[in-house]
């Protein structure tokens, strides 16, 4: 064996070198010993780590479960924030909490443009509920901006304060001109307010005419207050749920799926956009105005304020009038839609059988909208009233009569 190893053993094993080292002297020794102590240190220090490698294959890690193996667990998405200690001195910034960490939700933005309707033809005219008139465009020029959809926010009823026990479907009522004995009939006028080249148009039409707004237009204060100016009457044209698609659908229309808290919520928007109005009359609304559920609490909200219901009488059974009977408010419905067709021929031949109405039951009332077609034959028809032997009124006029209110 190599000498330097019997020695290393030697040194191991606590012998004494062997003889052939016995003669050198002690301190040749000591270099030999400091060696033994390193490899010794170092050989140690290999079998612990190869003892730990082999510990950890087997999968019995530090601390962990036997038989674990090499299954290692994901550690868990909970965010774990811990108090900070209490310190003197100048305060330490505070450990945000779970809550601090979520992302702030952006608000509403009430500015948020929202596509303009287009001027609906017919407003739902035909009774089918299945057909709807398709949109005719109002054509270049026309003003078609509209109001933001409302924000929808509890409103307070508007005041119902009646002076002197006046309703407001009286008070605000156009005088209508001393009765001759002739058949009375009311133009009604829909879908105000939004088309402005249009509306203004309507607005210098021979009266007084009956001029119902749509409350999504802008300007509606200016615009209706220039149309009472002029000797017309106002209604408000609250948008309601129609049967089937329509494309420009107001998106706040009052629908048969709303609870009646938030029919009330949207209804009352609608009536705070202007004032001086008698009443309303559904926009389309053929679905809401055939559901009695849905439209109960819209007539009481009309009795409470002192207005009355015109009902346009999209739908082939209309709860409108039966249910304003029921509850006492005035009322009236649509005998003639004007402009199902948007052609001067078709609108003239409505305007006849709405003539022949009017002399056989003394009292007729129409429907139109602010299309070119339709303002160029008024325009032209209104004026040949006398020869015709007619008398027009506004439409609180006739329900004054059936209501057997005097004035």
């Amino acid at each position: 064996m190599d000498e330097k190893l019997q020695h290393f053993v030697a040194l191991l094993n606590d012998r004494p070198p062997p003889a052939r080292m016995a003669g050198r002297r002690a301190s040749a020794a000591a270099p030999w010993g400091q060696r033994a102590l390193i490899l010794a240190g170092v050989v140690a220090s290999a079998l612990a780590a190869a003892a730990g490698g082999w510990w950890l294959l087997r999968g019995e890690g530090f601390g962990g479960e036997p038989g674990a193996g090499a299954t290692v667990q994901p550690p868990s998405p909970a965010v774990v924030v811990a108090s900070a200690p209490a310190v003197s001195g100048p305060r330490a910034p505070a450990t945000p909490t779970a809550a601090a960490l979520r992302p702030t939700p952006e608000p509403a933005l009430a500015t948020q443009p929202t596509p303009a309707p287009s001027a609906a033809v017919g407003d739902e005219a035909s009774l089918a509920p299945s057909t709807v008139a398709a949109p005719t465009g109002p054509g270049p020029g026309a003003d078609l901006s509209v109001v933001p959809p409302p924000e929808l926010a509890s409103l307070p009823p508007a005041s119902t304060e009646r002076p002197s026990g006046v309703p407001p479907w009286i008070r605000n009522a156009v005088a209508p001109p001393p009765r001759d004995g002739l058949p009375r009939i009311v133009l009604v006028i829909d879908d105000m307010g939004v088309d402005r080249k249009r509306s203004d148009r309507a607005v210098a039409l021979p009266g007084p005419l009956t001029l119902s707004y749509l409350p999504y237009a802008k300007d509606l204060r200016r615009q209706t207050q220039a149309a009472h100016r002029a000797g017309h009457e106002l209604m408000v044209h609250v948008p309601m749920e129609p049967f089937g698609h329509v494309s420009d659908a107001w998106p706040d229309q009052l629908e048969v799926s709303l609870s009646h808290e938030e029919v009330l919520r949207r209804l009352r928007w609608d009536l705070s956009r202007f004032d001086g109005y008698v009443g309303v009359n559904n926009h389309m609304g053929s679905k809401f105005t055939s559901d009695e559920e849905a439209l109960r609490p819209v007539i009481e909200e009309l009795r409470a304020r002192g207005l009355l219901f015109l009902d346009s009488r999209t739908a082939p059974h209309s709860f409108g009038v039966p249910l304003a009977r029921e509850l006492g408010v005035p009322e009236a419905g649509r005998d003639i839609f004007l402009d199902d067709e948007i052609t001067v021929p078709a609108i003239e031949a409505q305007l006849a059988e709405f003539e022949r109405v009017a002399k056989r039951n003394g009292i007729a009332i129409a429907i139109g909208h602010p299309h070119d077609p339709t303002l160029d034959v008024l325009d032209h028809w209104l004026r040949t009233l006398p020869q015709r032997g007619l008398q027009l009124v506004p439409l609180s006029a006739v329900v004054r009569a059936r209501a057997g209110v005097a004035g």
